[in-house]
């Protein structure tokens, strides 16, 4: 048993590159990890991390043993599971960050019947749509809009997220005319700064099928998303943005649709976490619970697709 805890904590450790953060989400001391991976070593006879004063890193010899240890962790947490231990069992942390346009209600509800179904799990969510660093700041997964880059991340696709182009119907109604997306180099323009490179977000449409490729000329940038939709609201051009954060402004008539019959093609939204293997049981427990519950969203906005993962 003490070569297994070992084996845990060297493990949390290769993820997070940081004794103190292995500590804390293992919710034991440094000193024990550190303890604990001196007489690993020692047992094993190799150097399995490079230490430095900012970072903790694998040695060759340590990712060699990591994708053993993964293995055997797996395998004991299949041997574990396998009469599919009930709910309230689950216990633990567990750190979220999601993009501003899930900040509303059917969102929240869908995290209200987890933490209901798993009230031994404590919950931290992040909002943001900046590119979180999962493994620096301790975040067990993230959820992410639009296509991902190739990374040792696992991404597990959970559906499409319908983008929209508006504004105020008094802008509208005082601006040029809209019937081509090229329509926009005429008309004042709102743009959504990335949160990942600094830069203005380009617009999609799609045009006979295919899709196309905009930057309007921006009269304003702004950087985060509920000021981006009031911005709209409050008359100072037209946006593009996820149909689920304007949802009701389009109820209730502050906001318009333009270019409806070019909206752009659904972008993409998945689930990632750091590891394929040996999930903690509240992030393994969350995973499922999005992937099954993702289609109550709203399925005006939100395409399903669920279970794949790369």
């Amino acid at each position: 048993m003490e070569l297994l805890q070992s084996i845990r904590l060297f493990s949390k450790l290769a993820e997070l590159h940081s004794f103190t953060k292995a500590a804390d989400a293992l919710q034991i001391g440094r000193p024990q990890v550190t303890l604990a991976i001196n007489q690993l070593e020692a047992s094993l006879g190799v150097r399995l991390f490079q230490r430095t004063t900012r970072r903790v890193s694998l040695t060759a010899e340590g990712e060699a043993f990591l994708a053993k240890a993964e293995e055997i962790l797996g395998g004991v947490d299949e041997a574990v599971t396998m009469f599919s231990a009930p709910s309230h069992t689950v216990r633990g942390r567990l750190r979220i960050d999601v993009p501003s346009a899930f900040a509303v209600e059917p969102f929240m509800a869908m995290i209200g019947g987890f933490k209901q179904a798993y009230p031994g799990v404590s919950m931290t969510l992040g909002v943001s749509d900046r590119s979180v660093d999962m493994i620096a700041e301790g975040v067990d997964c993230v959820l992410r809009i639009g296509e991902l880059p190739s990374s040792s991340l696992v991404a597990r696709r959970l559906g499409a997220l319908e983008m929209i182009t508006c504004a105020s119907p008094d802008y509208v109604e005082a601006a040029p005319a809209l019937k081509l997306p090229s329509d926009l180099v005429d008309l004042a323009c709102v743009n959504f700064l990335s949160g990942l490179n600094r830069r203005a977000l380009p617009w999609h449409f799609q045009i006979q099928g295919q899709n196309s490729v905009v930057a309007p000329r921006s009269t304003m940038l702004v950087s985060d998303a509920s000021a981006y939709v009031q911005c709209a609201r409050a008359g100072f051009g037209v946006i593009q943005v996820p149909g689920l954060l304007v949802d009701r402004y389009l109820r209730d008539g502050s906001l318009v649709e333009v270019l409806g019959s070019f909206r752009p093609a659904a972008r993409p939204v998945s689930l990632v976490y750091p590891s394929r293997s040996h999930l903690a049981p509240p992030l393994k427990a969350f995973a499922e619970w999005v992937s099954e519950h993702f289609a109550t969203l709203d399925p005006r906005w939100l395409g399903v697709n669920r279970g794949s993962e790369r």
